[in-house]
C-alpha cells in the first residue's frame, strides 16, 4: 500500500531500474509517516562513505509528539539495503547523468519501505515528448469511448 509518490521524479528522470530500501526512522518518524505527514517531491540520495542516504525528505512532526524529542523534520536518513545491492546501485549511480530518486514511501509486511529509481535525466524536449504522448493517450480513450456511445 502505497503512502507518497513522488510523480515529479517521473517527469524530470527515465527511470531505469527500481530498488526498495528500509530506512532507519525514529519513532515519532513512523507515526508522523502514518498519518501521511510526509513530502519527497525535494529528496533525493546521496552515497557517502559506501552508505545510502537520503536528504530533503520532510516529515511533519505530530503535534501531539513527546516534549522531550525535539524533532528535525528535514534530517539525513540512513537507507538500508543489502551490501550487494549497495555496490551494485553504487556502481551504477556512478555512470555519468545517473541520480538515484525516490519514487514513493509504501508498507511492506508493516514497515515502511522507500523504492529508489535510477534515472536519468531527461532533458526539456524530452518532458515536452512524454507530455505529447500522455496526452495522445488520453485523446485516445477519449474517442474511443465516444464512439462506443
Amino acid at each position: 500500500m502505497s503512502i507518497i509518490d513522488n510523480r515529479k521524479a517521473t517527469h524530470d528522470y527515465f527511470i531505469e531500474e527500481r530498488f526498495e530500501a528500509g530506512m532507519a526512522l525514529e519513532g515519532w518518524e513512523v507515526k508522523a509517516i502514518r498519518e501521511g505527514r510526509v513530502q519527497i517531491k525535494e529528496a533525493y540520495v546521496i552515497i557517502r562513505n559506501a552508505e545510502l542516504f537520503v536528504i530533503g525528505m520532510h516529515v511533519s512532526p505530530l503535534p501531539t509528539a513527546s516534549k522531550h524529542v525535539t524533532p528535525d523534520p528535514v534530517r539525513t536518513r540512513k537507507l538500508l539495503l543489502h551490501a550487494t545491492e549497495i555496490n551494485r546501485l553504487i556502481g551504477k549511480a556512478e555512470r555519468a547523468g545517473y541520480a538515484l530518486i525516490p519514487l514513493n514511501l509504501h508498507y511492506t509486511k508493516g514497515r515502511i519501505k522507500l523504492e529508489l529509481g535510477l534515472g536519468k535525466g531527461k532533458k526539456l524536449f524530452d518532458k515536452r515528448e512524454s507530455e505529447k504522448e500522455r496526452d495522445w493517450e488520453r485523446e485516445k480513450q477519449r474517442l474511443v469511448r465516444d464512439k462506443r456511445n
